[in-house]
């Protein structure tokens, strides 16, 4: 494995490009979403996970999903990915969010985002930190040539402890690529930005490529019994 900045040739070029169309294509495909209120209370979260799934195969023709289609609302919101909890109906006061992981053009896209309904102060100020630890933790990445996943995993850490919450899960994001892509697991921390990651992020793989990579926010309030979700590519657009 090489470290350090890659320097991208014409593969690499076409290879960002197509991870930050397949991004493009999954911000028109969440706008819609909104758009269309198919995220709503009454609703159980597979119906609503069905019900995004078929306005992807609409919008771009049938799409594949390089990992399972997560709705969560209530009390699930505070449970990690791997968690399978029964499906459950989103309530009126609700936060609910989406963690989708659509494939366009063989590219891999991850994103997600958080929906709240009515008015309470605590899910709407949770939500509106996540773009802004988001935003805050990419920074910290952009300053930083030489940033391990350790160091990024200390740095979002931090940001959501001074504004109150925790970090609902063990890592703050992954690698992402082509489909189908590497597979990734807990014992291969090289994969995640996590405590356990003391290489660089800007790297390349054993192929030869660049890695990119994906920034996780999920944001709980175990004490009150919600969490928010928050990801998008880190290092590209």
């Amino acid at each position: 494995m090489t470290f350090g900045v890659d320097h991208a040739g014409p593969d690499e070029s076409r290879r960002a490009a197509g991870l930050v169309a397949a991004q493009e294509k999954a911000v028109a495909l969440f706008d819609e979403t909104a758009a269309r209120g198919l995220v709503a209370p009454g609703v159980g979260e597979r119906e609503v996970s069905d019900r995004i799934r078929d306005l992807a195969n609409e919008m771009f023709g049938t799409t594949k999903h390089w990992h399972k289609r997560i709705i969560r609302s209530g009390p699930n919101t505070l449970l990690p990915y791997r968690e399978n909890p029964p499906d459950r109906t989103i309530g009126e006061d609700d936060v609910a969010f989406a963690d989708f992981g659509p494939i366009f053009e063989e590219y891999e896209a991850d994103f997600g985002r958080t929906y709240a309904f009515r008015d309470d102060p605590h899910k709407h100020r949770l939500l509106d930190d996540l773009p802004r630890i988001f935003d805050a933790g990419r920074a910290f990445f952009a300053a930083d040539p030489a940033i391990t996943g350790r160091r990024l995993h200390a740095e979002v850490e931090r940001l959501a402890r001074e504004a109150g919450w925790e970090i609902g899960i063990w890592h703050a994001g992954h690698l992402v690529g082509e489909f189908p892509h590497e597979v990734n697991d807990g014992a291969k921390a090289e994969s995640y930005i996590t405590p356990e990651n003391d290489t660089p992020l800007r790297r390349t793989d054993k192929a030869g490529r660049t890695c990119h990579w994906i920034l996780e926010i999920h944001l709980v309030d175990r004490a009150r019994g919600f969490g928010c979700f928050y990801e998008q590519l880190l290092d590209l657009a």
